[in-house]
């Protein structure tokens, strides 16, 4: 049994009994009620030692009177429900609390904010929504009505309703959260994606000038208006705001240089591009750029500048990429034996890189092909990144 479980059922079982004590001092004169309550409570418990918890929870749930002093118990009964996955049977007992007269307007709130979450849990969305707006308007306890104003953030975020999730986050939880901060950036980025599409361009703009306003190191954000300097042919622009990125977040770089290596080339602007990748590989030293700019110089200057360069960089620093790279510059310049054990070693090569992942979420260590700005599996926002040492090939 769980040590959560066994503990909670051993906290609802102390409640039960104290209770019942409780009773039996005031009432002695009205044994029937609490005879029952008795054998409800010695029946929980036989429950209990015997490893039965799910039973030993309905009758503890039956047993236990809502008052002032048992409704803590109730919620932490109707949360462990919820935990378990159970949360259709969580929905019961905070409905039931619900319906109980005697509740106080704070502990009333208190249910009704466990309810969001167990419809939250259930994917009732529309049902969730409706309390949660409820306490934010209504409720007198700061506390509380932050707590479902986040609940609230995430379930509109759920359904893609950005502006209404910045609303709702704007200004408190944006100032008070760096997660909710950067989250919010990235609504802003989605709202302006789905702007360009509508041809919307300056609406677009707007709101990523926004993004970065609220976050900084909003990686997307700049990524976004490079995008549309590009499409309006603007190319000493598009690479102003992508050289940006480094200083954003340096992990990102190689995301930036497929856009860089086009702007210049449209330029026809070979000299500039050598010179602004020199500038980037001394400051992040990755297999994507190495490979870049060592492709520039073998178009610029032939091979052996290639080469030089490549093999400069690994005695620097390790990467299976830009090996894999080196061996496929040796394979073209090297004919004959050496041209057949470098196409074997190439292959071994070739097929650990493949079965790499290039990008990982820094927080939940999610792993894929391509680049998630929310990671699929903890949804968080801006934390999926490129993998070092591979992500050039």
């Amino acid at each position: 049994m769980p040590d959560v479980l066994l503990l909670t059922l051993l906290l609802a079982a102390v409640a039960i009994g104290w209770w019942l004590g409780r009773r039996e001092r005031s009432k002695p004169s009205d044994p029937a009620p609490s005879s029952g309550l008795a054998r409800d409570y010695f029946v929980g418990l036989n429950y209990l030692l015997n490893d039965q918890q799910d039973r030993a929870i309905e009758t503890f749930v039956a047993a236990l009177e809502v008052n002032s002093d048992t409704i803590d118990t109730h919620l932490t009964l109707g949360n462990l429900f919820r935990g378990r996955g159970e949360a259709d049977r969580a929905v019961k007992i905070h409905q039931n609390l619900l319906a109980r007269p005697t509740l106080t307007v704070p502990q009333g709130e208190r249910v009704q904010l466990e309810l969001a979450r167990d419809f939250l849990a259930l994917g009732l969305l529309d049902r969730a929504e409706r309390l949660l707006h409820a306490l934010v308007r209504d409720s007198q306890d700061d506390q509380r009505r932050l707590a479902a104003k986040r609940l609230l953030v995430d379930l509109l975020e759920r359904e893609g309703e950005w502006q209404a999730a910045l609303e709702v986050a704007q200004p408190q939880l944006i100032r008070q959260s760096d997660e909710i901060r950067r989250a919010a950036a990235h609504w802003l980025c989605q709202l302006a994606e789905q702007e360009r599409f509508e041809a919307s361009p300056g609406l677009a703009r707007k709101h990523l000038r926004q993004a970065l306003n609220i976050d900084p190191r909003c990686v997307r954000a700049n990524l976004l208006l490079a995008a549309m300097e590009h499409a309006t042919g603007h190319y000493r622009q598009e690479i102003r705001l992508l050289n940006r990125i480094p200083e954003q977040d340096a992990a990102f770089t190689p995301t930036l240089l497929d856009p860089l290596a086009t702007a210049y080339r449209l330029l026809d602007d070979e000299e500039g591009l050598i010179g602004n990748l020199h500038q980037l590989l001394e400051r992040t030293p990755f297999t994507s750029v190495i490979i870049l700019l060592a492709n520039t110089l073998r178009h610029r200057e032939g091979p052996s500048a290639a080469v030089a360069l490549v093999r400069e960089q690994l005695a620097r620093e390790s990467s299976l990429g830009a090996l894999d790279y080196l061996m496929d510059l040796y394979r073209q310049d090297d004919p004959g034996e050496s041209l057949e054990r470098l196409e074997l070693l190439q292959q071994h090569t070739r097929t650990l890189l493949k079965a790499l992942p290039r990008h990982r979420c820094r927080r939940c260590g999610f792993a894929g092909e391509h680049l998630h700005w929310q990671c699929p599996r903890c949804r968080s926002w801006g934390t999926t990144k490129p993998i070092t040492g591979i992500e050039g090939e």
